[in-house]
């Protein structure tokens, strides 16, 4: 059975089926009987996998959002607000602004990493807690996130696009810094994503919201609003 997964799996994202541990690879996305996890082939790190359940998401989801800088910046009113993330990555943020009761659209252009969010999604439907979160308010894309904001109809334009580009990792804990450096491994870097920020901001209704380090420079011109945490913060372009 898993055989047969790995198989239809590798021939959809047009990757070669090998063996487990094969030397001549130096990531591997592999499928278990628990879950779609992405190795380090030779490494003793541990693998990476999306997770809606347990994790870090569980204590956050458990605690109050409404203060959050995250849903603060991009200005949840009700829950019809629709986000796009158009940088889902491994969908933390996106999770999280659903369950904080906006409607998400996550769009991530590498195949790989979406194939990591499927599996993910499909896993939490399974947890009575998550599963109504992720069937009502969280929805996948797998596109280029500027064709797709490019193709986007008038009538499904988002009330507010989030974007998180891929920069270098500053994170406390081994294990961010060893999830950012193989989804950068595996979908390189955000070089363009100064036009992305310029076409999501023809596209949102009310606002756009990029995520930074608390002393970049900012992806763009100066921000209209800033939210800060301890090492991030969030700058809102209001439209």
């Amino acid at each position: 059975m898993l055989a047969e997964r790995a198989a239809r799996l590798a021939e959809r994202l047009g990757l070669p089926l090998v063996a487990l541990d094969a030397p001549d690879f130096k990531l591997q996305l592999v499928v278990t009987a628990r879950r779609l996890e992405l190795r380090e082939v030779g490494q003793q790190t541990g693998p990476v996998y999306v997770d809606f359940v347990g994790g870090r998401l569980a204590s956050r989801r458990r605690g109050g959002l409404a203060r959050d800088p995250l849903v603060r910046a991009v200005g949840r009113k009700g829950t019809d607000w629709s986000v796009l993330d158009v940088t889902a990555g491994l969908g933390r943020d996106a999770f999280l602004l659903a369950w904080a009761g906006c409607r998400v659209t996550m769009v991530e252009r590498s195949p790989v990493i979406a194939a990591l969010l499927e599996d993910g999604l499909a896993r939490g439907l399974a947890d009575p807690d998550v599963a109504p979160v992720i069937r009502d308010r969280l929805n996948l894309v797998q596109a280029d996130a500027r064709g797709y904001l490019a193709a986007l109809p008038e009538a499904d334009r988002p009330d507010a696009v989030y974007i998180d580009p891929m920069f270098e990792p500053r994170a406390k804990t081994a294990a961010s810094k060893k999830e950012m450096r193989l989804c950068r491994l595996v979908a390189g870097d955000d070089p363009d994503a100064a036009d992305l920020l310029v076409a999501a901001r023809q596209v949102a209704r009310y606002r756009v919201a990029v995520k930074r380090w608390l002393h970049a420079p900012p992806l763009g011109p100066a921000p209209d609003i800033q939210y800060k945490g301890q090492s991030i913060r969030y700058d809102v372009y209001l439209t």
